[in-house]
């Protein structure tokens, strides 16, 4: 038995059930009468029901055809929208989002995905760096969006949440504890100077272990407890551990996770995406 409805038909159907007669409906749909009353005798012959009453000039719907409409309007409503999306020319193209690397998880992920799901014809490239790299290309309108890392936030963005700085250093390291303390961050790292000022403020004398733009050496040299470091809290990968310096160390400020997006009547894409990386965050503070 064949279980699989005829969508065709079933948009017959209901445009007969809207226009309340098959010769309207055949004029609405610019096809033949004959065609109209074809298709809907073939959907009653699948369904084995009787979907319509006909009189001279009008025809009512079955009981069965009452059910049937609301089905009908569902599916041929999915059918119509898959097709839209599946084939729709005007989203193609690119958007470019800048994310610093420490802030890609946990919501950057499932914004992508939903994207892809959303826009299957544009082609969302992530361009991970530092904060001050993203912003000189934002500014050079080289990224339609781009989130940062800031003490504050300038004209034209929004800060979506805050996050703790904190210490960290290998697991069980002695690091922190030695003066002058040795401290490992890449070249463009935005939270080095501020660290340094709190370090100075604080009259502990310092030095850095190494000068570098990867964030591998970096990892290496906290991890062989030649170093420490800070990162966000909550963003500290499993061979690193949070500092319980005591009071040892000063304490570190919070940090401003923002979203800068450029307003270029690009049309919805970039719109949704932003509204995405908001709910996003929105729902990290929920949980928190």
């Amino acid at each position: 038995m064949n279980r699989n409805l005829d969508l065709t038909a079933l948009r017959s159907f209901v445009a007969v059930a809207d226009t309340g007669g098959v010769t309207r409906a055949a004029a609405l749909m610019h096809l033949t009468q004959s065609a109209v009353s074809m298709q809907i005798k073939r959907l009653e012959e699948m369904l084995g029901l009787t979907l319509l009453e006909r009189a001279a000039r009008s025809v009512r719907l079955t009981q069965a055809g009452e059910q049937l409409l609301g089905h009908a309007r569902r599916l041929l409503a999915a059918n119509d929208e898959i097709f839209s999306r599946l084939t729709a020319q005007e989203f193609e193209g690119e958007v470019r989002l800048g994310v610093p690397t420490d802030v890609v998880h946990p919501v950057i992920p499932k914004v992508l995905r939903q994207l892809a799901i959303d826009y299957p014809r544009v082609r969302v490239q992530l361009v991970s760096s530092f904060t001050h790299p993203l912003k000189a290309q934002f500014a050079r309108g080289e990224l339609d969006a781009t989130l940062t890392t800031e003490d504050d936030v300038d004209e034209g963005g929004e800060t979506l949440t805050t996050i703790p700085l904190i210490w960290v250093g290998a697991q069980g390291g002695q690091a922190w504890k030695q003066r002058p303390l040795r401290l490992a961050y890449e070249d463009f790292c935005i939270f080095r100077q501020g660290v340094q000022r709190r370090l100075d403020a604080a009259g502990i004398p310092w030095e850095m272990a190494v000068q570098t733009n990867s964030s591998r050496t970096v990892e290496a040299t906290v991890s062989a407890d030649l170093a420490v470091h800070t990162m966000l809290e909550g963003t500290e990968p499993r061979q690193f551990e949070r500092i319980a310096h005591g009071g040892a160390l000063p304490e570190l400020r919070q940090v401003a996770v923002n979203l800068y997006v450029h307003d270029r009547g690009d049309g919805p894409v970039v719109h949704d995406m932003a509204q995405m990386i908001r709910e996003g965050y929105r729902e990290l503070s929920l949980r928190g």
